[in-house]
């Protein structure tokens, strides 16, 4: 089968590789029918390459139509459609139970210290095959799926593996009081997307924060008031200003370890990623520095007792933390990867027809999985008005 694979930093490929077959008597195997390139994928496109190999498949937001059935999955038939969270949870542990699957304490990778096995994402997560192929093993899949209807097309569905949880998690993790200030910071695909979950939830306010066009447009077309980092000087203020100098009642911060505005952590990345692995990976393990840029302006924008929730991915481990002012401001945090599971009963209410959360046009471009390197390359340096990206694995290049 086609796969998009890794093969070194800012080098993927597409490649045959084996398909995929039933390996335990929980597995499933999927016809992919529709795979995205998400902003985590970026990661391992550069900074977190020393803990990929050569060969890996990538990708964790995928859906499709169910082939084969291990023995021991009752709630799946050849013929389902579904969608496949990102991460793989057995249903029944301590962890699944109590709504916190991205901790699931059977597919919880012990020797690196991780939470659940991820699809696609290296071995700090189980170095399992991702889904950006034609097709994809689960396990776990008595639980790790979601069943959808047929008829509407893949974009209606595909971002309940990953985009719309997580966005719905930051928001929830935020917790901002009705009619109250939600701030925003970064518009890529989980921004945007909580911003639109914000305004559905009946938030007041919801400022969006970033510095490319397309992404700015996207969210001004749907009421977010939006400030452009090219014309701000500093976050906070700007802020303050639209709310009577308080601050904002919550902070989503969407970036994570890549903002803009850290140069000697950009540059950091840049030389560990130059490394040999076997240098690179406790380097980065140990002593690890992410751009806080972003999070550094949520820590300033909201206001004395608000909520900062992290949804951005962050990854170092010697971080500076301005605890003195978290403390002095009363900052509550949350963070964490999505419990894609927990959250799927309130978001499928919302998948109808009328569409309130834009799923249907959320995509800006839908290519063929050959197209696949060129994406990521585009993806990743923000141009073509790239947010996100829905990959055909079955389509022909034009």
């Amino acid at each position: 089968m086609k796969a998009v694979v890794w093969h070194g930093t800012k080098d993927v490929r597409v490649e045959e590789v084996p398909d995929p077959r039933i390996e335990q008597p929980t597995d499933a195997v999927i016809r992919v029918t529709s795979t995205n390139i998400c902003g985590s994928d970026l990661h391992l496109y550069e900074p977190l390459g020393a803990f990929m190999t050569p060969g890996d498949v990538l990708g964790h937001e995928s859906m499709g139509v169910v082939e084969e059935v291990g023995s021991e999955v009752t709630d799946l038939a050849v013929g389902d459609r579904v969608v496949i969270p990102f991460q793989v949870c057995c249903g029944h542990c301590w962890m699944c139970e109590h709504g916190l699957q991205s901790q699931c304490e059977t597919t919880q990778n012990r020797d690196q210290g991780t939470g659940a096995t991820l699809f696609g994402y290296s071995e700090l997560y189980g170095a399992l095959p991702g889904g950006q192929a034609q097709y994809l093993r689960v396990p776990q899949a008595q639980y790790t799926h979601v069943k959808v209807p047929e008829g509407p097309a893949d974009d209606r569905f595909v971002y309940l593996s990953d985009v719309l949880p997580t966005a719905w998690q930051a928001v929830a993790y935020a917790d901002p009081e009705p009619g109250g200030t939600l701030l925003v910071l970064g518009l890529g695909p989980i921004g945007d997307m909580a911003c639109r979950i914000a305004l559905q939830r009946g938030v007041g306010r919801v400022i969006g924060v970033d510095r490319v066009d397309t992404r700015l447009a996207r969210a001004r077309e749907r009421g977010v008031t939006t400030l452009d980092l090219r014309d701000v000087d500093d976050v906070g203020d700007a802020v303050r200003e639209l709310t009577g100098g308080r601050g904002a009642d919550a902070v989503v911060d969407a970036v994570g370890m890549e903002a803009h505005g850290s140069p000697v952590a950009k540059a950091a990345h840049k030389v560990v990623g130059l490394l040999p692995d076997a240098v690179a990976k406790p380097l980065m393990t140990n002593t690890g520095i992410d751009r806080l840029a972003a999070f550094y302006s949520a820590i300033d924008a909201v206001r004395r007792g608000g909520t900062i929730s992290l949804s951005g991915v962050y990854g170092g481990m010697s971080d500076p933390m301005p605890m003195m002012t978290l403390f002095d401001k009363q900052v509550q945090m949350r963070m964490g990867q999505a419990n894609v599971k927990r959250w799927v009963p309130d978001i499928l209410p919302l998948l109808t027809d009328d569409d309130p959360l834009g799923v249907d046009g959320f995509a800006t471009h839908h290519l063929p999985i050959d197209a696949a390197p060129e994406a990521y390359r585009t993806f990743q340096a923000k141009e073509d008005g790239m947010v996100k990206v829905v990959l055909d694995p079955h389509a022909s290049v034009a």
